[in-house]
């Protein structure tokens, strides 16, 4: 498969992800404001940071290093080999969550069960779904692999609308279930995405006209099962290294990716309360993220390391290959500091008027707004982290990732104790000074590792980075204009001031956005090539 081909299936899969995961997005974002209006702050709390952190880092570290290694090979590899290693990670789920588990009910607070009742039903049903979402990892690596388009989006997105549709029907029927009623809808949601990877497969596995097309590895429903065989290893042992590099790695990285949660839930520093508003408002900071750069993270992550080899510099490499990856970079970096200066600009002087509309004043007043506003901060730095770490692991060697791993260990450490102190000092937005903090060191590794790659080629990709002086006047010119809107209109003088304030808003971004089409014309091109490729690809399919 070429270069070519291979960026217009991440394309395809990136743009079909980004449009799907928006219209999904948006339903759950109704049902879950309507949720937060008859739940305390406490179970909020409960629920959003210490449960989904038990889940989080049981699947996490029982999956994430098998994906990335068992995603990096190339066509010439035995698939049998590369499923037994993946089915490796159901007990290692279970050892997982057994030891979490255990930690959850025996060392860390429990919450007053009269404001949070079932707290020990909770963690031990939320553990089981880390187990049960484990059971569809071979079949999620495979269909990832050959980039099944709207599978792993609408198994995704069918999953989390029908947990949020039973939670609101909980909340609202049986609110004195307690945990009861989230820990069920977790259960839901993990057993509706392995359903929807499992029977899709097993359809395809079984239809002998579709299993040539896609050109499957697996001819039979049984062949998606561990094999044994006396000819050959259990599994590919350099995978098998790889995972073990990668594991290490993500060790590390989940602590800095949920750095935060880890301070709250075992230093105490906010009280459940707290930790329920500053969930909430991370889940909304972070919802551009979820939906624009997760999907584009991932898609071409697959493009990088089907192009590109692991153990070669990019002199060494089919040049060709490496152009395509290089163009690939440079309009994805641009694409990502556009979208995150958008976000850090806009959402300044429309955070506290969101905040409200989404949750009242429960959000609204008190710290919601600054922390929404040093959150859209973050989202510049994490649009520019996804893709330059998007295309570093995919194209570092085994020696380069092990490397890597001491300079997240020093900033693993460094993260939890700045975490501590900045959050004693200033409160909750203390988390949000030292996720910045990281992730510009993140972001400063990863320029480094590209700008070493490239320095022997004649592409230099960075360049991505850098912005027009007329766009960037204009970015300026739109804080000064909403700002001084957010003051006059927003947000204690009714719906017509609000209005107007949005209507300024408007007026700025699309100046703004035409302005960026007028002098990003190498991004633009790029974006009408691959949408245009997106296009003609789901007409042949």
């Amino acid at each position: 498969m070429g270069s070519q081909e291979v960026l217009g299936q991440a394309a395809r899969l990136a743009s079909s992800g980004l449009l799907l995961q928006v219209l999904f997005r948006l339903i759950t974002f109704v049902l879950n404001a309507f949720i937060l209006r008859f739940l305390s702050k406490e179970i909020v709390g409960i629920v959003n940071v210490r449960l989904t952190l038990l889940y989080s880092t049981a699947t996490f570290l029982a999956r994430e290093a098998f994906r990335r290694a068992c995603l990096s090979g190339g066509a010439q590899r035995d698939w049998s080999q590369t499923l037994n290693l993946l089915w490796l990670t159901v007990p290692l789920g279970i050892f997982w969550s057994l030891s979490l588990g255990w930690v959850w009910l025996q060392l860390l607070e429990v919450p007053d069960p009269n404001v949070v009742p079932y707290y020990g039903a909770g963690v031990l049903l939320f553990a089981l779904s880390a187990v049960v979402e484990l059971l569809g990892e071979p079949f999620w690596v495979l269909a990832q692999a050959h980039m099944f388009v709207k599978l792993k989006v609408l198994a995704e997105s069918m999953s989390v609308i029908l947990r949020s549709v039973l939670t609101a029907l909980l909340v609202v029927w049986l609110p004195h279930w307690g945990l009861y009623i989230f820990s069920l809808a977790q259960l839901l949601y993990t057993a509706v995405l392995v359903l929807c990877y499992v029977i899709y497969l097993i359809k395809l596995v079984r239809s002998p006209e579709s299993t040539k097309q896609l050109s499957l590895p697996v001819s039979t429903v049984t062949q998606l099962l561990p094999s044994f065989s006396g000819s050959r290893a259990f599994v590919n042992w350099k995978e098998a290294r790889l995972t073990w590099s990668f594991f290490k790695q993500s060790f590390l990285k989940q602590i800095l990716t949920e750095g935060e949660r880890y301070v709250m839930t075992f230093l105490n520093v906010l009280n459940f309360g707290d930790q329920g508003v500053y969930d909430i408002v991370n889940n909304l900071g972070s919802l551009v993220a979820r939906l624009i750069f997760q999907p584009v993270e991932e898609s071409f992550y697959i493009f990088f390391a089907k192009v590109l080899e692991r153990e070669k510099d990019a002199s060494l490499q089919k040049q060709d290959d490496v152009a395509v990856a290089a163009a690939v970079l440079e309009s994805l970096l641009k694409l990502a500091l556009l979208t995150g200066l958008t976000i850090t600009v806009f959402g300044f002087a429309y955070s506290q008027l969101a905040l409200d509309i989404y949750g009242g004043a429960m959000l609204s007043s008190g710290s919601g707004p600054v922390l929404m506003r040093c959150y859209c901060l973050y989202v510049l730095l994490l649009a520019v982290n996804g893709v330059t770490e998007c295309f570093t692991f995919a194209a570092m060697s085994k020696e380069e990732v092990d490397r890597y791993n001491f300079t997240m260990l020093a900033l693993s450490s460094s993260f939890l104790v700045l975490s501590y102190l900045l959050t004693s000092w200033c409160g909750s937005v203390g988390f949000i000074m030292a996720n910045c903090f990281n992730m510009g060191i993140r972001i400063t590794q990863s320029l480094s590792f590209i700008h070493r790659y490239f320095r022997e080629s004649p592409h230099r990709p960075l360049a991505g980075l850098r912005l027009s002086p007329v766009l960037l006047g204009v970015f300026v010119l739109s804080a000064g204009i909403t700002n001084v809107s957010e003051a006059f209109l927003c947000c204690e003088r009714g719906w017509l001031a609000r209005l107007a304030h949005i209507a300024v808003g408007a007026i700025c971004l699309g100046m703004t956005l035409g302005t960026a089409f007028l002098t990003e014309t190498k991004l633009v091109h790029f974006l009408r090539t691959q949408l245009g490729r997106s296009r003609l690809s789901d007409k042949m399919t």
